[in-house]
């Protein structure tokens, strides 16, 4: 009876940069099968870990790689974009006002009626009865406090709060360049 093969589907490469970090802690830097090969194919990338299992075409077989590091290094950008998931790692997938980490939205400290726009220091992640409850106006009208001053955070901010958050499958080749610069046990 043979071994049933993981799908390829099920084998994506993480992705490092030069210095053996990755690009991305949340959401991790994963690349598929497919790209990762094609990434070997034209140089870019040099292979780090391999899965146990074997592709081939009619000329060529060779593992599966698991880890890669580009060859080229890529110099994060300063501050991330601002988008909802961002807003949600900065605040820790939490309530600003009551602390909740479900039917998360966001809200506007300055409500948009007020004048207040869309910015890092004006939106606050907050769970949908609470922002009901605070409705279109600020927090001191609604007797609500914020737990945190709303920030821009600058990219190493949200590395750091995205590594609090493992992503629901690690494969073991990876573990050693996840968390590179966790204290040791003795």
């Amino acid at each position: 009876m043979q071994a049933r093969q993981t799908s390829l589907e099920n084998c994506p490469a993480l992705v490092l940069n030069a210095d053996y970090r990755p690009l991305s802690y949340y959401p991790l830097s994963l690349w598929s099968w497919q790209d990762a090969v094609k990434a070997v194919f034209m140089d870019r990338v040099n292979i780090v870990e391999e899965y146990d299992r074997v592709i081939h075409s009619p000329s060529v077989e060779f593992a599966l790689p698991s880890v890669i590091s580009l060859k080229r290094y890529v110099k994060p950008a300063p501050y991330p974009a601002f988008t909802r998931f961002n807003v949600f790692l900065r605040d820790r997938f939490t309530c600003q006002y009551c602390g909740a980490k479900n039917d998360l939205t966001f809200d506007h400290l300055v409500p948009r009626a007020y004048g207040g726009i869309t910015t890092w220091e004006n939106v606050i992640t907050a769970c949908a009865p609470c922002n009901l409850r605070k409705g279109g106006r600020t927090p001191a009208e609604a007797g609500m406090a914020v737990r945190q001053i709303p920030f821009r955070p600058t990219a190493f901010d949200l590395q750091e709060r995205g590594r609090r958050f493992p992503p629901n499958y690690l494969h073991e080749s990876w573990r050693d360049y996840l968390y590179w610069d966790a204290e040791l046990q003795p």
